[in-house]
């Protein structure tokens, strides 16, 4: 299935492909008009922790929804889905360590799960279009590059780590019609956080990305950096909790809720 054969449908379609196994792919522009979400789950005695860390960062991690212990279904964004299931691919990491990479985590999913649905960038993209701001990746089929930063988070309890941010060329002339318009979506990380000099991040190359694929910066564009919902990712290397299973990079989770519905929270 490609992504031209996802865009445009609905939340239900995308969560069927994702069960069945048809969707494995990166959600970048599929379901144009639907929020898009970022995944984290942890035991019950780590998720307030993890709650604190999400308040005092919530440019990497606006929280979209939290769940209640044990259940999988995001009742109050997506009622009717299955968060250990409907996801293209899922990441658990066990002690710091990325132990694999699935399609499926019911077998993982305890009693005292807590689901914890952080905004993703991909979500203010269809509004990017929209205004003429061309993206890449989209263009070519590929996952937005992430990369690692010196930036801290400010810790919580055990969690702490560096920011990640995700990275698009954009041309010079529209830099700032690209920071208006994601600014007025804070709930799916807003404006960007870094333009041009990447090496001010820490970033060395912007051709080794830390995640997802390298996008070329082409004569007259800028990099252009926002907050990423992998952060959490970079922060489960650092504080090492017993498990925590994510999205993998780039295959998020497709939300009920509509970009209008967004503007309006």
């Amino acid at each position: 299935m490609t992504t031209v054969g996802l865009a445009g449908r609905n939340p239900e379609a995308a969560w069927e492909a994702c069960r069945t196994g048809a969707w494995d792919s990166p959600t970048a522009g599929i379901c144009e008009e639907y929020v898009q979400a970022n995944l984290v789950v942890l035991p019950w005695a780590e998720a307030f922790d993890f709650l604190r860390f999400c308040g005092r960062n919530p440019k990497p991690c606006p929280l979209i929804e939290v769940t209640d212990p044990g259940d999988p279904e995001p009742r109050l964004t997506a009622a009717g889905a299955d968060l250990r299931t409907d996801l293209p691919r899922y990441r658990v990491y066990r002690g710091g360590e990325l132990a694999e990479e699935r399609q499926d985590v019911r077998d993982l999913w305890r009693e005292d799960s807590v689901a914890f649905l952080i905004g993703c960038s991909f979500s203010f993209e269809h509004a990017l279009l929209s205004a003429g701001v061309p993206l890449r990746h989209i263009e070519e089929g590929t996952n937005v590059p992430m990369y690692r930063t010196n930036v801290a988070c400010t810790p919580a309890g055990e969690f702490s780590g560096p920011l990640v941010v995700s990275m698009r060329p954009i041309p010079a002339e529209l830099v700032p019609l690209a920071t208006t318009v994601t600014a007025r979506v804070p709930q799916v990380h807003g404006a960007p956080v870094h333009i041009g000099a990447p090496e001010a991040l820490g970033i060395g190359d912007l051709e080794d990305p830390d995640y997802g694929e390298p996008l070329e910066v082409r004569e007259g564009e800028l990099p252009v950096f926002w907050a990423c919902g992998v952060t959490p990712q970079a922060v489960a290397v650092e504080a090492a909790p017993e498990v925590m299973i994510t999205h993998s990079p780039g295959h998020m989770f497709v939300t009920r809720m509509t970009h209008e519905e967004l503007l309006t929270r």
